[in-house]
């Protein structure tokens, strides 16, 4: 039977680098009766092997059918532990945790000064790297030792580490309320996308308020003002106020630049930090800071000093691509960018085990935005086509319903309108069931409904009449996001003049003064 290669173990074995297997097999054979075990049989059958076919391991009597499952979990843990002990894999987070299980395994055995002195060193650097949870934790382990360990200066010590306690509790608490409500806001924003009208805009926004902590901001750390950045980027997405999500993005961006040892500490944030900025510079249209930042993020990470781990690479490769791609839809320089395709497919098929559904149809969704810039419509219809087909509505909804969209005007302008009443029909009961139905869309289905019965010599007063009404939403503070998916404007633009799409995004794009 052959197992989907989304199996733990097997995308574990697969994800490991030269260097981890050979480290893997030196940790097993430690022991030499470990050498001939089954698990490190079963670890060599899945490393030299594409696909996981549990019949074949039976059938090569690696294990017993009924023992499988086990000896999988064993073979899993021991990958775990051998990872856990490499220099590649060891941060300062796991250091400090390190000295606290040392001081537990000293406090066990009643050598309660040499745990003290263990912990007092921990908690300097869990301090220093605002690793606070950890830090509250090594305060309640000094508190139950001092407990048992009389010494003259019990009451101060006492005083000392109430204090410690209450103010990292403080701290925790802050920070905890501050993600949740980040990472609430952040699955609001892939369910739904943007807010679509007054009401819920209210309801955003009494959301934020009512859940946004009081704080003293003389008090607040690193982590606290992350949290807090992070909470007022997403509201700002998710109401469409991009200056404020240029705003905020900066000040995350800055806060790492303020404190440099914490990009080595949480690098992951980092680069969130800077593809917000990126995206937010494009979504202002300001394709000079765009182009100026992306050159630094990319100069940051590529550092000796940056951390490297297969974590940073799928994210490095997500955030630098999306943003190249942004560049020449700013620019409309489509043709230049067609050499992203094959490098972003490529890093598709690398990452694949990596990689969530939504990220990859938003690769699809500019391939398809790239191709229909370059007015290839057929390559544009097959990018969309795997996003319309994808039956996971769990990505975001937005995305969804504009790929439909874009693919009944790519249709209409390849000349593949035979089947467009049908595709009509199916796209209108899609945006009616994801209740997405926006006035931008209304008029864009309602013209390309009545083509039929527009004579040619009539078509482009047509395109004009549409083009008046949807001018109309350009800045409009609900419908305006249908143009930053695509640039429809321009593209009824360039039927009315007879030129490509491209060619009038160019020119906007130099009357530009960002």
């Amino acid at each position: 039977m052959t197992i989907d290669q989304k199996d733990p173990l097997f995308v574990l074995v697969k994800s490991l680098s030269k260097s981890e297997k050979r480290q893997f097999k030196v940790y097993v054979g430690r022991l030499g009766v470990n050498t001939d075990s089954k698990f490190l049989a079963l670890f060599n059958h899945l490393d030299k092997h594409d696909i996981l076919d549990e019949d074949l391991i039976v059938k090569k009597g690696i294990v017993k059918k009924q023992q499988l499952s086990n000896l999988k979990a064993h073979l899993y843990k021991q990958i775990l532990i051998s990872l856990r002990l490499s220099p590649l894999h060891q941060n300062m987070r796991s250091q400090i945790r390190e000295q606290l299980d040392f001081a537990s395994i000293l406090y066990h055995k009643g050598l309660y000064k040499q745990s003290l002195k263990i912990l007092e060193k921990a908690k300097v650097m869990a301090k220093e790297n605002e690793e606070h949870n950890v830090a509250y934790e090594i305060v309640e382990l000094e508190k139950i030792i001092e407990t048992q360990y009389i010494t003259r200066s019990i009451n101060s010590r006492a005083d000392e580490l109430t204090i410690e306690a209450k103010m990292l509790s403080m701290k925790n608490v802050l920070t905890s309320r501050l993600s949740n409500l980040s990472l609430q806001l952040y699955g609001l924003m892939l369910k739904s996308g943007y807010v679509r009208n007054d009401k819920e805009h209210t309801i955003i926004t009494n959301y934020f308020n009512s859940k946004l902590p009081k704080y003293e901001w003389n008090l607040m750390g690193f982590r606290e003002k992350l949290w807090l950045y992070k909470a007022h980027l997403w509201y700002s997405f998710m109401i469409q106020d991009f200056l404020s999500c240029y705003r905020y993005s900066k000040k995350w961006v800055d806060l790492f630049y303020e404190h440099p040892k914490m990009m080595i500490q949480n690098p992951v944030f980092f680069l969130r930090g800077n593809h917000y900025l990126l995206e937010s510079l494009f979504l202002i249209k300001d394709k000079t800071q765009l182009k100026s930042t992306l050159f630094n993020f990319e100069e940051a990470i590529n550092k000796d000093t940056f951390p490297k781990d297969d974590n940073i690479e799928v994210l490095s490769f997500q955030f630098i691509y999306n943003n190249k791609l942004n560049i020449h839809f700013l620019e409309g320089t489509f043709d230049e960018g067609e050499h992203l395709v094959n490098e972003i497919l490529k890093g598709i098929e690398d990452y694949k085990n990596r990689l969530d559904d939504h990220h990859i149809m938003v690769f699809y969704y500019k391939i398809g935005c790239l191709y229909f810039g370059m007015a290839n419509h057929k390559k544009c219809i097959e990018y969309l086509a795997k996003i319309i087909n994808n039956k996971s509505l769990k990505m975001r909804e937005d995305l969804m319903c504009f790929s439909r969209v874009l693919s009944l005007v790519a249709h209409y302008e390849a000349g593949m309108d035979y089947h467009l009443e049908t595709q009509l029909k199916e796209t209108y009961r899609f945006l009616i069931k994801m209740d997405d139905l926006h006035e931008v869309q209304k008029e864009m289905i309602k013209f390309l409904k009545n083509l039929g019965d527009i004579f040619p010599h009539q078509i482009k007063d047509e395109f004009r009449k549409l083009h008046k009404r949807l001018k109309e939403y350009e800045e409009h503070p609900y419908e305006k996001r249908a143009f930053l998916y695509l640039d429809i404007l321009s593209w009824l633009e360039s039927n009315i003049e007879g030129r490509p799409v491209a060619d009038i995004i160019k020119e906007k794009s130099k009357k530009s003064s960002r």
